[in-house]
């Protein structure tokens, strides 16, 4: 036979059957873009979390003492005295370029001669780096947020008074928790893979064995076995290269539609900047790994999953699998062991699912005297081995929607009432670190506007117990009745009072760490000046991952500089902030004063949380929807076979109302078994999440909680699947014989 009379052999199958090649190509091109667009971002954001921490490292950065913005002014006059700076402008640029730098080359001369070789300068070619001019353009052309910061080598200097010189790399340690962040998002997409293995395995082996007796007839004319395997192999490449370009395009897009969203969520969790990376071959991975993949879902031995006398083999070491895995998830000590528990407890379960749930129902089947009842279990059971893939991946989708539902709607409502505990009163007042509040104090508290006031200081001190590493620090005036409904995780009876004598409270964060607990000793620095003190309170602290020590304003010593400094005023009324504003620029004037009601503050942080769980909403959404449009494509496909043994039930006398009566009841029943399946799978998957990975990837703890009305709402959906299954099938039906066909015929063994 010619190369291709084959071709066309081959290309017959889906002239034949459009629906199943537009249903491949559909999960390939989803599965690829949702994929390639986490793969994008995540790629991204691990070369900027590499290239942030290699910028700065080795500088210095010269502040003003006053605590006002450094300008050109001050570069001129650092450079005119002889201080080697280097103008380092940073532009947020619009759309999913990231952050732009900009430098002036040739102040890049002085650093030559100041200890920083040529090697530790080639770090300034290329991006995100740009000449000062165009950064400065550029912020102007997009009116993008700009900030200019001077940067010196590190080492001793003589500078002008009215400036310091602080080390550049002064952020958050939180590289980790941002791998940990990343690794979250990239195992979600390895569960996509997944599902998308399962629904392409499933839809293969569907024209697999349609095609069965067109391969006999192939090789009775003398093609031989290695050739028709080989034209497979081609044909499933072709068709996965073909879906999975436009579907990394797909993903491109996404990215740059959640880059910024993303961005603010690094921003916000991890104090982690998006740089503007090159386009790179690497772009383009996941169409290689994806067709990879594709073949190796597909070309894998099938064997027969449904023969009686190889279910038990399956079932026991499926079993013992679950039980290994549920133990580890429960010891494991490590993100990355967690996952690798939770991958074998999918494993399990999806290979006991269809085994059990058809067991039962043949169990029932035997129990039953109806005979038509008796058929209906039957049948079901025969639909859940047959189509075992599809429903585990339904299985498994539902469950990641209602696992992430659960995370997002916990943390929602936990985040908004710890939102509410601190953003007591009415004002927030940045406060010059350089003036001090007894300036303002009289007026404050002569004004009858302000019911109560009390300022916040934060800076750094450093845990006696954890090698000197810095924490922040948090101090306040415990007497203040604006911080009395303050919830804790732990506490002794009366925390406020215990630490105004001198006790201190930690975050959560702080606690796991160096795992203390209420009525612990702690040891701590603060300029210089060492403190032993017991933890009165613990108390949660969301969207940080650092650790954190709140003291008592009285406690601080005499020459402790705070980093940062706040007001909280709380109005008897809320049209008196206007007046408040007004007042507080009349007693200090020429100072810059950032004035913001907490109405304001609170709407900003509920965006940057919206944007953190907006990209993880859509994949499990679209995960789900990707199964349940490859369920309803292959169940009509698999009812399509069926309709033999369904004119069957006409001719025994069933009328044709109550044979769509059936057929509706098997489809419908069909996926809401797989809907029920996913129901304690998705109770343990949220545990996992809240109990397991959020403290491990972010170093903090949910409440447990479960959400029955969204599970009806997803039955629901299951339910409406199955209507639609059912209503294809019954447009097929007539009165009219259909041909006889097996289901031995289509799938391969059972009836």
């Amino acid at each position: 036979m010619t190369r291709g009379m084959l071709l066309r052999a081959f290309l017959s199958h889906y002239r034949r059957h459009p629906l199943q090649l537009l249903a491949l190509v559909l999960i390939i091109v989803l599965a690829t873009g949702l994929w390639s667009g986490v793969w994008d971002l995540t790629r991204q954001a691990r070369g900027s979390l590499e290239q942030g921490s290699q910028l700065i490292s080795g500088f210095d950065e010269i502040t003003r003492a006053d605590g006002q913005p450094v300008n050109v002014t001050d570069f001129v006059r650092l450079r005119r005295v002889g201080v080697c700076v280097l103008p380092w402008l940073e532009v947020a640029t619009a759309g999913n370029r990231g952050q732009v730098i900009g430098i002036d080359s040739l102040s890049l001369g002085c650093f030559a001669g100041e200890s920083q070789s040529s090697g530790n300068l080639e770090r300034f070619q290329g991006e995100p780096f740009v000449d000062i001019r165009e950064a400065s353009q550029l912020a102007e052309a997009e009116s993008a947020d700009a900030r200019l910061r001077l940067m010196a080598p590190r080492g001793p200097r003589a500078l002008p008074e009215g400036y310091d010189a602080i080390p550049a790399e002064r952020r958050l340690d939180t590289g980790e928790l941002a791998d940990s962040f990343l690794l979250n998002l990239d195992a979600l997409c390895v569960l996509v893979l997944l599902i998308t293995g399962l629904l392409v395995r499933s839809v293969y082996l569907l024209g697999l064995s349609q095609r069965r007796a067109g391969f006999l007839l192939l090789r009775r004319f003398g093609v031989r076995e290695a050739r028709i395997r080989r034209y497979q192999v081609i044909e499933l490449g072709v068709v996965s290269l073909l879906a999975a370009i436009p579907g990394t395009l797909l993903g491109l897009l996404l990215s740059r539609l959640f880059s910024e969203g993303f961005e603010r969520a690094l921003g916000g969790l991890f104090d982690v900047t998006l740089y503007s990376q090159s386009f790179t071959w690497m772009t383009l991975a996941p169409v290689l790994v994806m067709t990879a993949l594709v073949l190796a879902w597909c070309l894998i031995a099938p064997g027969d999953a449904d023969d009686p006398h190889r279910r038990l083999p399956i079932r026991i070491p499926a079993v013992g699998l679950l039980v290994v895995a549920a133990g580890w998830l429960v010891l494991a000590g490590s993100l990355a062991q967690v996952f690798v528990a939770l991958a074998l407890l999918f494993l399990s379960v999806g290979v006991l699912t269809p085994i059990l749930l058809s067991g039962v129902l043949e169990t029932r089947s035997r129990r039953t005297d109806r005979p038509l009842r008796r058929w209906t279990l039957r049948e079901l059971a025969v639909m859940l081995r047959r189509l075992g893939l599809p429903v585990v991946a339904l299985q498994f989708a539902a469950a990641t929607v209602l696992a992430i539902q659960a995370l997002v709607t916990t943390f929602e409502t936990t985040f908004y009432d710890w939102l509410d505990q601190r953003l007591q009163g009415d004002i927030y007042v940045e406060w010059p670190v350089a003036e001090t509040i007894d300036r303002v104090a009289p007026e404050l508290d002569s004004l009858d506007t302000i019911e109560t006031w009390y300022p916040v200081r934060r800076g750094d001190a450093h845990s006696a117990a954890d090698a000197g590493r810095r924490i922040d620090l948090l101090a306040l005036e415990p007497t203040s009745p604006l911080l009395r409904d303050w919830d804790f995780i732990e506490s002794v009876a009366a925390p406020w009072d215990a630490l105004d004598d001198g006790q201190v409270m930690v975050n959560e964060q702080l606690a796991r760490r160096l795992e203390l607990a209420m009525g612990d000793s702690l040891g701590f620095t603060i300029a210089g000046k060492k403190y032993e003190r017991q933890v009165a309170a613990i108390y949660a602290d969301y969207g940080r991952p650092s650790g954190e020590i709140l003291i008592s304003a009285q406690e601080l010593p005499a020459d402790f500089r705070p980093a940062f400094v706040s007001l909280t005023l709380d109005l008897r009324s809320s049209d008196a902030i206007r007046a408040v504003r007004e007042t507080l620029r009349k007693v200090m004037p020429g100072v810059s004063l950032q004035i913001r009601d907490n109405a304001s503050v609170r709407g900003l942080a509920t965006r940057v949380f919206e944007q953190t769980f907006l990209l993880t909403r859509a994949i499990s959404l679209l995960t789900l929807v990707l199964a349940g449009v490859a369920l309803l494509v292959l169940g009509w496909v698999f009812f399509g076979t069926r309709r033999w043994y369904f004119h069957l039930l006409r001719v025994w006398g069933l009328s044709s109302r109550a044979l769509r009566v059936r057929i509706s009841s098997l489809s419908v029943g069909l996926t809401l078994l797989a809907a029920l399946a996913a129901l304690p799978l998705g109770v343990l998957l949220t545990w996992v999440l809240v109990a397991r990975i959020n403290p491990l990837a972010f170093g903090w703890s949910l409440p447990m909680a479960v959400y029955p009305v969204f599970w009806l709402q997803l039955l629901a959906v299951a339910v409406g699947i199955g209507l639609v299954i059912a209503w294809l099938i019954q447009r097929q039906l007539s009165d009219q014989a259909p041909e006889p066909v097996t289901v031995g015929h289509v799938e391969g063994a059972e009836r």
